[in-house]
């Protein structure tokens, strides 16, 4: 197998799958997915890791998958981190400008200042994303350098994790034998890969619908404006089949997948499904009317939360562009429907886009994320191209933090 430096990794560490996707940089300057690979997760709970080992275990297969159909070794992974421990605020710096107009030194030092909120010691920052500038009296402002100006003020959205949850993840991935390259919100990558730039200009809210959590994001002027996790997505839904049904997990995942419609207007009264009971190998006929009107109830139950956050976070009139659905049950049928029921604004769902190579392999919500990894992981590397790279010595010394946490361990 080749070991090459122009790869570049996503590792999506998810409640349900845990998905290695291989991307190779080619002539253009763009992604071509060389490689991917999945495995059922086995050691983590709404987001958070509850089992070293196992998780340990399913990184491993599911990197050596990917290497395989890449025909490849890879060394160092871009990893998404989502979960009910995630929490954001927003900053806000003021510097004078020194100089006879704004250099990098300027828009280093206001991002450091409005990024300078005391948190918990259990808590760590994972990303300091710029909302806009204002320069002087000019406000709105996404890209200050080269400006004449006496005063430089930032507007900042800040990330923070539970200081355990994101050493766990690091260890994990370690222990599996890679170098974590960085670590990075899932709403963020996820991002990357299925909204368009219009549409982060004109307003947009991408709710990636996972296993264990629904990760919600706000876009306006290109930059992101909040951020939340709620607790309810995919993994709730099977275990109310499972409930209603009668009938074990693993069953009831495959029927959500086979037979699932989250909005039970679009399902005929007489269809019927044959599922297995519990506690035997006998079967029993269920109505596909009650498997809907099941995952109607916890879907709208979720996107009323979602829509309440919306409606709480006062960003509401800026979603002009409506709402995009992505992740693994956003693919379900009925959950456009039903989240335009819901929202009372436009919805689609969102699959990875702006790739090469293996693009029907990876023409899936569920992948949002993990391409996601890449193209944040790809714009990473071109200093200076990535919004969140102006400071990029505030993010060096966020992310030397993250690898003294390595270090802990071994």
């Amino acid at each position: 197998m080749s070991k090459k430096s122009d790869y570049i990794v996503g590792l999506d560490i998810g409640t349900t799958k845990i998905c290695c996707i291989i991307g190779e940089v080619n002539h253009e300057g763009r992604v071509d997915i060389i490689g991917l690979g999945e495995c059922p997760s086995r050691g983590l709970r709404k987001g958070v890791v509850v089992n070293i080992e196992g998780t340990v275990e399913s990184i491993k297969s599911a990197v050596e998958k990917a290497e395989l159909m890449a025909d490849c070794e890879i060394e160092s992974v871009f990893v998404g981190i989502a979960g009910g421990h995630i929490n954001s605020l927003d900053g806000h710096g003021i510097v004078k400008v020194k100089g006879k107009e704004i250099v990098q030194k300027d828009v280093d030092g206001v991002i450091e200042q409005a990024a300078s909120i005391a948190i918990p010691l259990d808590r760590e920052v994972i990303h300091v994303l710029p909302r806009h500038f204002i320069v002087d009296d000019h406000d709105g402002i996404n890209t200050p350098l080269g400006m004449a100006g006496v005063r430089l003020e930032a507007k900042v959205h800040i990330v923070t994790a539970a200081v355990t949850s994101a050493q766990h993840i690091v260890k994990c991935v370690n222990k599996a034998g890679l170098h974590v390259q960085d670590i990075v919100l899932e709403q963020l990558a996820s991002s990357e890969s299925v909204l368009s730039a219009d549409e982060k200009e004109l307003g947009v809210a991408m709710i990636d619908i996972g296993g264990g959590t629904s990760d919600l994001a706000v876009f306006h002027h290109g930059s992101i404006e909040h951020t939340s996790a709620l607790t309810i997505a995919g993994a709730q839904m099977t275990n109310d089949i499972a409930i209603g049904l009668r009938t074990p997990n693993q069953e009831a995942e495959k029927i959500k997948h086979t037979h699932g419609c989250c909005f039970s207007a679009m399902v005929e009264d007489d269809e019927a499904l044959e599922v297995q009971s519990l506690g035997s190998r006998e079967t029993h006929l269920a109505s596909r009317q009650i498997l809907g009107e099941i995952l109607e109830a916890r879907a709208r139950e979720m996107f009323e939360m979602l829509n309440h956050t919306i409606n709480k976070s006062g960003f509401r009139e800026k979603i002009t562009s409506g709402i995009v659905l992505t992740g693994g049950a956003a693919r379900m049928p009925g959950m456009r429907e039903l989240g335009e029921e819901v929202f009372q604004l436009h919805v689609r769902i969102g699959a990875p886009t702006g790739i090469g190579g293996l693009v029907d392999v990876v023409d899936n919500p569920m992948y949002a994320t993990g391409t996601g990894l890449i193209q944040y992981g790809m714009k990473s590397h071109k200093a200076g191209t990535i919004h969140e790279l102006a400071g990029r010595h505030l993010f060096d010394k966020i992310f030397s933090r993250m690898k003294h946490w390595a270090e802990e361990f071994f």
